[in-house]
């Protein structure tokens, strides 16, 4: 795997073969050219870490360094100049010309990998996240992109935190950050020394190895934090199964306790020409993987293309209303019609499944019913127990002021009453994206 990536510029060959040996016994993959011009391709799709330029070009060291930053400018690589002239001028000059250090020749060999390895290791520690100590976006990027390039056996897990933001703003940045770290950890417990692992926004993970062991490696990892996820909420919310998430006008949303899902994509089942077709394959299939609820991972198949299946889905914007106040009943319409929603109100509890069935609503805006009956929270019970509508998002507004009695009969937003009608319909808004999301 080419995680680090050096570029020798340099047209003598026995010196340049010595020093590709050097920098490949600590780990570094190397690239050897004899001219500028030939090493503009190998710049534009390696992103070398490191470049080593000799004086042995025909143009000067300082020209070259100029070039070189122009060329590089987005992968930001060190650059080592090698010389045989010892003139604090010329030194100077290259130094002043954008290279980050200058070596003299002759070097002796164990020197000469202290300096380039050390190099390495301060462009690398640039790239780390300081709370998971992992690399960063762009690193992990460049070094999927590399490995599509060198083509060897490979595969690439896209591993998400599910419900993290909500996890952060009920228990805090602290606590996040621990969830992060020991994720972290029993995820880089799975993985071999030539594995990759980085971190490309909060709760979001990268692993690359090969195809014999990703489906294992994913499979424990689910296994492994369904395990451990109870130790980061209290007895009450593990309890409970979820957290609540304030909202406007004391409204709750019902927020499942975190779990993980993967997504998987391998060149031995399918052909990935770039980066960018690679990454949305990564993304759909680890959406697909989060369809349903807890921990879960989703391999891309040749015959099962993840983009297809996700994009093939239609935006369904449809909202039924429940409401046995007729006044209201006609306001929520209204207003949803007015807002660009496909509306179905009734304003009784009978055949609500059926109603469901027919209509296929993505988001159910339902009353609790009257105090003595419940009527909305029983509907709502068996809407949630049934595989067909357990999907549906379900706001269920209320007189009765207790929060845990509604968000416990499975409601996804528990809204008292009485409300304003922009507070539901930012939350109606809400509840379509979350619906839609996969």
């Amino acid at each position: 795997m080419l995680a680090k990536v050096v570029l020798i510029l340099d047209k003598r060959r026995e010196l340049s073969i010595r020093y590709k040996k050097l920098i490949e016994s600590f780990g570094a993959s190397v690239f050897i050219s004899s001219t500028l011009q030939d090493s503009v391709n190998i710049i534009s799709e390696y992103d070398p870490d490191l470049i080593l330029i000799s004086d042995s070009l025909e143009e000067t060291l300082s020209e070259i360094c100029k070039k070189l930053r122009m060329i590089s400018y987005s992968s930001r690589p060190v650059i080592v100049a090698l010389s045989k002239s010892d003139n604090l001028d010329d030194k100077l000059s290259v130094l002043n010309a954008g290279a980050d250090d200058y070596l003299d020749e002759p070097i002796e060999g164990e020197e000469f990998k202290a300096r380039i390895n050390a190099h390495l290791r301060r462009h690398f520690e640039n790239a780390v996240n300081e709370i998971t100590r992992l690399a960063d976006s762009k690193f992990s990027f460049r070094v999927l992109k590399r490995t599509i390039l060198e083509n060897k056996n490979w595969a690439a897990l896209l591993i998400k935190i599910n419900e993290f933001d909500s996890y952060r703003e009920i228990y805090g940045e602290l606590a996040s950050d621990k969830m992060r770290q020991t994720f972290a950890a029993v995820i880089n417990s799975t993985l071999d020394e030539g594995d990759f692992f980085g971190e490309l926004i909060e709760g979001e993970f990268l692993v690359i190895t090969n195809s014999i062991k990703a489906e294992p490696v994913a499979s424990f990892i689910t296994f492994a934090i369904d395990s451990i996820v109870e130790k980061f909420y209290s007895q009450s919310d593990n309890k409970q199964g979820y957290i609540i998430l304030q909202g406007d006008d004391n409204a709750g949303k019902r927020i499942p306790l975190a779990s993980v899902s993967i997504g998987i994509i391998s060149n031995e089942l399918k052909n990935y020409p770039d980066l960018k077709t690679a990454l949305a394959s990564l993304i759909a299939v680890c959406r697909l993987a989060g369809v349903k609820q807890g921990s879960g991972y989703m391999v891309e198949h040749p015959k099962i293309s993840a983009i297809d299946s996700v994009t093939q889905k239609s935006y369904n914007n449809r909202v039924m209303v429940v409401e046995t106040d007729d006044a209201l009943n006609l306001l929520l319409k209204t207003t949803a019609q007015m807002q660009g929603y496909e509306v179905f109100t009734v304003d009784n509890f009978e055949c609500i499944q059926e109603n469901v069935s027919e209509f296929s609503p993505a988001v159910l805006v339902l009353d609790a019913g009257t105090v003595e009956g419940l009527e909305g929270l029983e509907v709502c019970k068996k809407l949630k127990n049934d595989e067909k509508f357990a999907d549906i998002k379900i706001i269920l507004s209320t007189v009765i002021h207790d929060k845990k009695l509604v968000l416990d009969a499975g409601a996804d937003l528990y809204l008292p009453k009485p409300y304003e009608i922009v507070n539901i319909f930012n939350w109606v808004e809400k509840l379509l994206k979350d619906y839609n999301s996969f």
